[in-house]
Parts: C-alpha cells; sequence; structure tokens
C-alpha cells in the first residue's frame, strides 16, 4: 500500500485491525461525499437487483432507495433487501452505506429481521456509533490484493472481515458474463470454518457471493432493472 497522508490511507490502515490495538477507525464527516460511485458498488436510486440461490431456493432483491440515514455523523445511503424462499419472505434488510472523498465504500450497518415458523428476530442488525459498534469498508476505493480490511464491527454480534484475492477476475452469471471483475474472501472470527468469496464487476456491483467453505451456495445476479 502506496503511504499518503489522507484519510483514505489512515481508515484503511484502521479497518485492518492489526496487532492488538482496539479498531475505531477514523471517521471524519467532512470527509464523506453525497452518493456511491465507487465503481465495484455503484449504487443509484430506484435501481433493482435481483439474485438467486440454486442450491436453497432463495430470491433476494436489492433495491436502491433513496432514503438516508445518518449515523456516526454521516450521512448513509439505504438500501433494502428482501430474501424469500417459495414466496415467503425469509429476511427483510435495510444496509447502510457511504462513500469517503478516496472512493472507500463503508458499511455502517444494517437494520434487519429475519422470519421464522411465523416467529422474528432483529438478531444481527447494529449501527455505527451505537453499544459500540464500528462501521467498516465493503469495497476499498483503490484495491491492491492481499489487502485486508474489516467490514464492519460490533464485538460478538458483526465481526466480518475481508482480503482482495484478484483484480481481473472474469465470471459469468445468469445476467451476463463479466471480466475486469474484484474478487474477494469474506471471512469471520466468530465463525472460523465459514468463508465466502465475492465477485464485485465494473459498472455493475456484485455479481456472485459463492461459499467455498464450509457450505456450497451460489447467490448469483439475474437482473438488474434501471431507475
Amino acid at each position: 500500500m502506496t503511504l499518503k497522508i489522507s484519510l483514505g490511507f489512515v481508515a484503511i490502515l484502521s479497518a485492518c485491525g492489526g496487532g492488538n490495538a482496539p479498531y475505531e477507525p477514523n471517521i471524519d464527516p467532512a470527509h464523506f461525499v453525497s452518493g456511491v460511485t465507487n465503481p465495484f458498488f455503484p449504487l443509484v436510486p430506484g435501481t433493482v437487483f435481483t439474485y438467486d440461490v440454486v442450491e436453497t431456493g432463495e430470491h433476494v432483491v436489492v433495491t436502491v432507495t433513496s432514503d438516508t440515514i445518518v449515523a456516526k455523523g454521516v450521512t448513509c445511503m439505504i438500501v433494502h433487501d428482501v430474501a424469500s424462499v417459495n414466496d415467503v419472505v425469509a429476511e427483510d434488510t435495510f444496509d447502510y452505506y457511504a462513500q469517503d472523498d478516496q472512493g472507500n465504500l463503508w458499511y455502517f450497518g444494517e437494520d434487519t429481521t429475519a422470519f421464522d415458523g411465523g416467529m422474528s428476530t432483529k438478531e444481527g442488525s447494529w449501527q455505527a456509533g451505537v453499544d459500540g459498534a464500528q462501521p467498516g469498508i465493503i469495497v476499498e476505493g483503490t484495491p491492491k490484493v492481499g489487502d485486508t480490511y474489516r467490514q464492519e464491527f460490533l464485538e460478538g454480534e458483526a465481526e466480518d472481515e475481508g482480503e482482495v484475492v484478484s483484480l481481473d477476475a472474469s465470471i459469468t452469471v445468469p445476467f451476463g458474463s463479466f471480466t475486469g471483475c474484484l474478487e474477494t474472501r469474506d471471512f469471520t472470527a466468530l465463525e472460523p470454518d465459514t468463508e465466502e468469496h465475492k465477485y464485485y464487476c465494473p459498472g455493475t456491483g456484485q455479481v456472485e457471493a459463492h461459499t467455498t467453505k464450509g457450505g456450497a451456495e451460489h447467490e448469483q445476479l439475474t437482473s438488474v432493472v434501471g431507475p
């Protein structure tokens, strides 16, 4: 990683959470921008992404809303995810994203409700700045192979991390074929026997997530409808 004095450099180092230092990224609202334009994860209000998980029959609809929420002083875009199986909603989630002026895409939390057998739970919900929760990076502004970073942090609840595996991955999903994609390896200390690889393709965003350890599910992009 090239040494430079900027919010992006400080934030990514903090997000690595190296050593025994507490994880507390430097979040300055003045260094965040309006909207999300990172080419690997563009968010245009009104866009609807649809994903399917063949192995489980899960159907996921992701809608980029025009709504916002403020977390740690940063105005975040809200993305609405609804996962269903056989037309029955299994999980309903609102995710919070914001981009800094170095192009890093930050994840500031989620309000999630899971349904099972007529019961519901908010387990897994968190918001940066509440009860010690901290934001993390989903996609770097200038990713480099080998970079590692925290994607979210609420001790014992949300501790996902990511590693950049490739910057020129090629992949084909039902929606189409892509080249020059960012591939990451996602993992968490809370579930050490589980890993997932994700593919983010320029101008589109995430097109696939597949479990490489602890399962074999493939979540693939099937359609994108513009605003």
